[in-house]
This record gives C-alpha cells, sequence and structure tokens, in this order.
C-alpha cells in the first residue's frame, strides 16, 4: 500500500509499507526518519479519568466539565492529528474563549514573524526540484533530519534543469553538506553579517575592505546570481547551535534581493506531524498562524509571547494530540488540570482525562501539509482504536452542550 508519511515535513508520498497481522513489518524505499514514525503502528487505545479506567462517555463528560469551568483555560493542537482534528480542536477554543498555539512557533516564530514584515518569497518543493538551477543550502544538512529532502527535491538534474550547482554555508555546529562546488563557513557571530554582504553583493553595492571571515560571503553572493533560479534552503526548526536571532530575517532579505535579476525561493525546512497544517488551520480559521487568543470573544494575535508559556499559566489545558512531541520546555500537565486527546495519551503522566487515538496517517484519514503547505491525502493502513476528529468532535458537542445549558 503506498501511503503519505509525515515523519518529517518532506510529506513523502511515494512510500509502501506491508502489513502483516495487524502490525506494519516492512517499509519501502528505505527512510529511518519514516521507519522511527510508522514504527509497527501499534498504538496504547486506553480511556481513563484521574488515572482510572474510564467509558468514553465518562472520559468526555469529565473533560467537557473541566475545560468549561476554566476561567483561563489553553488549547495546544500537538502533532499527529490531521487538519480536519486540528480545526476541532481550534473551534473548541473558540467556545471556550481559549488561548491556542500549534506545537512548534517556539521554534519557526522567527520565520513566520520576518514573513509577515517583509512578505516570503517561496515555492513548492517539486518547483525546487524542477527548476532551480541553484541551491543554497544556508546551515543545514538535510540527509540529518530530512532524509530524502536531497534526493527528492534537489537531485542533480530536473525536468528543467541540467547540472544543478548545489553551494553550502555551516554556520558553528550546523553544518551544510559536504561534496558541493561551494562551501563557505561563518562563526555563528559572523552570521549576520555574512548575510548582510551577500545581500548588498546581489544588490550591486559597493562595499569597503573586508574581513578576510566575510570574503567568502562575496565569492557565494556572485556565483548565486548567475543563476536563473536560485533556492535558499535552511531549517526552520532547532539546530545544535544557538543561532542568531536575525537568521530568518537574513535569509528572507537574501531570498528578495535575488528576485531583482533572477527568480529565487526560500524553502524552509520543518518537522513532521503535520505541524505545518496546524498553523495553516489556525490561519483561515484565525488570520492568525500562531499565538491566538479567543479570551475577548475574538481572535486576537499575541505574536510577542510565548504560545507554551502562557499554558503554563492557564488553569486547565486541552492538548490535541501526541503531547510527547511537544518537546521543551514541557509542559507540566501535572500541576495543570489537563486534558489530553491523541496518540499515546495514556501515557501521560499526571493528566486529568487522557484518551487515546490513533496516529494521522497510519490508523486516520484525512489531510496533511507539507512543510511547502501543499496538503496531501493521507490514507490509513491500520484500523484506528478511535479517531482524533471523531473523539474532539464528541468533546466539541458536549462543551456546545454545556454552553447551552448555561444560556439564559
Amino acid at each position: 500500500m503506498t501511503v503519505t508519511c509525515l515523519g518529517c515535513g518532506c510529506g513523502c508520498d511515494d512510500l509502501t509499507v506491508l502489513v502483516r497481522d495487524g502490525r506494519i513489518v516492512e517499509l519501502s524505499p528505505p527512510c529511518p526518519v519514516a521507519r522511527q514514525w510508522f514504527g509497527d503502528g501499534t498504538v496504547p487505545a486506553e480511556i481513563q479519568v484521574e488515572g482510572r479506567t474510564a467509558s468514553i462517555e465518562q472520559a468526555i463528560e469529565k473533560a467537557a466539565a473541566l475545560l468549561s469551568g476554566a476561567r483561563r483555560p489553553a488549547v495546544l493542537i500537538a502533532p499527529d492529528l490531521t487538519t480536519q482534528a486540528q480545526r476541532i480542536a481550534i473551534a473548541a477554543a473558540d467556545l471556550l474563549r481559549a488561548e491556542v498555539d500549534g506545537a512548534t512557533s517556539e521554534a519557526a516564530a522567527a520565520g513566520l514573524l520576518a514573513a509577515q514584515r517583509r512578505g516570503r518569497s517561496a515555492a513548492t518543493l517539486g518547483e525546487i526540484r524542477n527548476r532551480a538551477d541553484v541551491i543554497l543550502f544556508w546551515a543545514v544538512d538535510p540527509r540529518e533530519r530530512y532524509p530524502r529532502y536531497l534526493e527528492r527535491y534537489a537531485p542533480a538534474q530536473g525536468l528543467h534543469v541540467q547540472n544543478r550547482a548545489t553551494l553550502s554555508v555551516s554556520i558553528g555546529a550546523d553544518r551544510g553538506p559536504a561534496g558541493v562546488e561551494l562551501a563557505a563557513e561563518f562563526g555563528p557571530a559572523e552570521e549576520s553579517d555574512a548575510l548582510a554582504v551577500m545581500v548588498a553583493t546581489v544588490r550591486g553595492q559597493r562595499l569597503g575592505e573586508l574581513p578576510a571571515a566575510l570574503r567568502p560571503a562575496v565569492a557565494l553572493a556572485e556565483r548565486m546570481m548567475k543563476g536563473r533560479y536560485i533556492a535558499i534552503v535552511h531549517d526552520a526548526e532547532p539546530g545544535r547551535e544557538a543561532r542568531d536571532v536575525q537568521r530568518a530575517e537574513g535569509v528572507v532579505a537574501l531570498a528578495q534581493a535575488l528576485n531583482d535579476g533572477a527568480r529565487s525561493a526560500l524553502s524552509s525546512l520543518r518537522a513532521g506531524g503535520n505541524r505545518s497544517g496546524a498553523e495553516a488551520a489556525l490561519t483561515w480559521q484565525t488570520g492568525y498562524p500562531m499565538r491566538v487568543s479567543y479570551r475577548e470573544g475574538a481572535p486576537a494575535y499575541e505574536a510577542a509571547t510565548s504560545g507554551l508559556s502562557r499554558a503554563l499559566a492557564a488553569d486547565a489545558v486541552l492538548v490535541a494530540g501526541s503531547a510527547a512531541a511537544l518537546g521543551d520546555p514541557a509542559i507540566p500537565l501535572d500541576r495543570i488540570p489537563a486534558v489530553v486527546i491523541g496518540p499515546a495519551a495514556s501515557a501521560v503522566k499526571g493528566a486529568k482525562v487522557a484518551i487515546d487515538t490513533g496516529v494521522a496517517g497510519i490508523h486516520e484519514p484525512g489531510i496533511g501539509y507539507r512543510m511547502d503547505d501543499v496538503p496531501l491525502p493521507l490514507t490509513p493502513v491500520l484500523p484506528t482504536p478511535r479517531g482524533a476528529a471523531e473523539t474532539l468532535m464528541r468533546l466539541l458537542g458536549a462543551l456546545r452542550a454545556g454552553a447551552g445549558r448555561k444560556a439564559p
């Protein structure tokens, strides 16, 4: 069976899985990230209230009472949900007048805010594969966390490209690919200056004598200017090095400058689990991609604050999706009354209500978004113990019923 993988943001839709005796036993072509994400496809199927086994009716009733009784509720959209399930979680946040955020806005915030300030020159991964004749990898080697990116979207040749040129920049511990046509290395403190030099070179501005450490930036910019279609690839997720806060601003500015004489696009690498889908759903539901508050009855943007830190101040939280993938800083769900609905919810210690569901694209059909915001159909390969979208809809129905009873 051919399936779409949400193990990373590449969203490869050419994988084949073999299922035997209710388990995934084979995956091809081989990919370590896909292998880890699919596993053997087995997931827990428990329902718990206060740590004790309960019926779905008891769990939904308890969850609705806990969330509707809160004065400062929060909703966190964790990975591994379909976009349909994400939409229902956002609807619950609207009804509760809660604050709502996605799982990776902390990592992606700099790029999202830079794009809102400046605009962003983007492209689909298919367009980059078939048209980009120069690709610059800025402080990332995709083979580490996005193993099939080079093979699928940056091979030596494309539909309209022969002999693609590959360039590489390393920043401290964040290394670019080796074996490229032209490579450069800058220290973390030199990154913003290097990007500024490249932008100035592309714009034809005269530069004085540069420090030796920054001269490779001129050579990179001059080589990029020879291309007809230039793609700049950077990682929007956390890397080994504490990155310059101005990196996102710099790579956006560089792509825009290159567009004056050619076509240039910025490709932002994103983690999997349909994280990009959560931002898309928030944007079309509220107008904002992250950190949205319904406290005043209408969506308000709180881009300057952290969604996770706001959740720490909540008096109840709904986590929709794989809570274990929320990352650091971890939310102390043992100290905040929490309802967790998603894959392996029962493994979350301290949750008041935990309802296990299947995983999007493994057990549950729907839509998932690739890192370039292209929606892809998700085909389940195993039966689901319980659908996340279905369960969240039951919770939303209970919340609406409770709101109706409270109305005068």
